[in-house]
């Protein structure tokens, strides 16, 4: 392994380290993690296409038998897109598994590793994904409220000193008004949303099975608010830039040809339509794969911070495994578990006899 492998799980990573790092591991296997992340969003962007297409069709048929046929295109659209979101979550395991195995034993970024490592788990980790997905929904709601009830609140108090004040300064309160209640909101869903975060690589890394992975996770998961939104947000920057790029060429060509060119636009040909859905999800394939990275680097630095992980890896790096002896279950699980993890039997209970003089028996 080289030295930038090496030092990966050597110091614990602040929010730009961790950038840092998914980056330059982006750019080394840069090809293998495209072909890793495409089939998930493969699924979505063909759902995506569907739903588009039947959206700009059922307002202008005069069929119902066809305006039918829209709605069931619009169902099943919203319905491959969420089975690709969730083979994301799926994916991301199969790919800390392999992260942590080339961090490890200097094991190859591979696509068959991955997808091995995720076929070995998939049906518990598609529950864990539904479970995770509806807690992201729950996170979100609650972030709405929050953010509904600060801005309601400090809007009642604008109007209440509009009568005083001069319009000016209202009109910087409301500003200042919304981007806090924003920010609150974004706090409180990363709050409760990365609380989640680990449950794949948990599951694939430590063998765990659902439940317990959740709990490991909700663990794991104290402190990291800043740098999740740290790498939502430079993943969502670096998306829209990558969109705007491959815009250019058909916004040229849609330019040429007399169309409306306006992202709000809603008199786009379907071609056009199609063709941006198509840029749309292009980027998000460039990108996933840095998300990806951002939240397997992420869990690996919360076991360092924790619980040593990286004196683990070493050790494991330059020791033999430990020997299994029968009957006997150790509660340390190591580095990568190589099978699903046994659970844990605490020693039976022994009644303390009495102290007797000088503590002998």
């Amino acid at each position: 392994m080289n030295q930038l492998d090496n030092e990966l799980s050597l110091a614990p990573l602040g929010a730009g380290d961790l950038i840092d790092r998914a980056v330059r591991l982006y750019r080394r296997h840069f090809l293998t993690l495209i072909r890793i992340a495409a089939p998930p969003v493969l699924i979505s962007a063909t759902g995506s296409t569907f739903t588009t297409i039947a959206f700009r069709e059922i307002a202008a048929t005069g069929s119902t038998a066809r305006m039918l046929l829209y709605v069931l295109m619009i169902l099943g659209g919203g319905l491959v897109i969420v089975c690709g979101s969730l083979f994301s979550l799926i994916v991301m395991g199969g790919a800390t598994r392999n992260l942590v195995a080339h961090l490890l034993s200097g094991e190859p970024v591979s696509f068959r590793a991955t997808y091995r490592a995720v076929k070995s788990r998939f049906w518990g980790l598609l529950g864990a994904s539904l479970l995770v997905a509806t807690w992201l929904i729950f996170a979100g709601w609650l972030a709405f409220m929050g953010f509904y009830l600060v801005f309601a609140v400090l809007m009642v108090a604008a109007f209440a000193f509009a009568s005083v004040l001069p319009a000016w300064v209202i009109a910087i309160f409301t500003g200042l008004t919304t981007i806090a209640a924003i920010i609150l909101g974004l706090i409180l869903f990363f709050l409760l949303a990365g609380r989640m975060a680990y449950v794949p690589q948990a599951m694939l890394v430590e063998g765990r099975g659902v439940t317990s992975a959740i709990g490991r996770s909700f663990s794991l998961a104290s402190g990291n608010v800043r740098r999740l939104m740290a790498m939502t947000l430079f993943t969502s920057f670096a998306t829209y830039s990558a969109l705007m790029l491959l815009m250019v060429p058909l916004g040229w060509y849609g330019w040429i040809n007399g169309v409306d060119i306006n992202p709000f636009g809603v008199a786009w040909p379907a071609w056009y339509a199609i063709g941006y859905e198509v840029v749309l999800q292009c980027s998000h394939i460039l990108l996933a794969p840095i998300w990806m990275l951002g939240l397997s680097l992420l869990y690996v630095d919360e076991r360092v911070r924790h619980e040593g992980y990286d004196i683990e890896l070493v050790a494991a790096r330059q020791l033999p495994s430990m020997p299994e002896l029968p009957g006997v279950t150790s509660p340390f699980a190591p580095a990568l578990v190589t099978r699903r993890a046994a659970k844990f039997v605490p020693p039976p209970f022994a009644p303390m006899l009495p102290p007797t003089v000088l503590g002998l028996k």
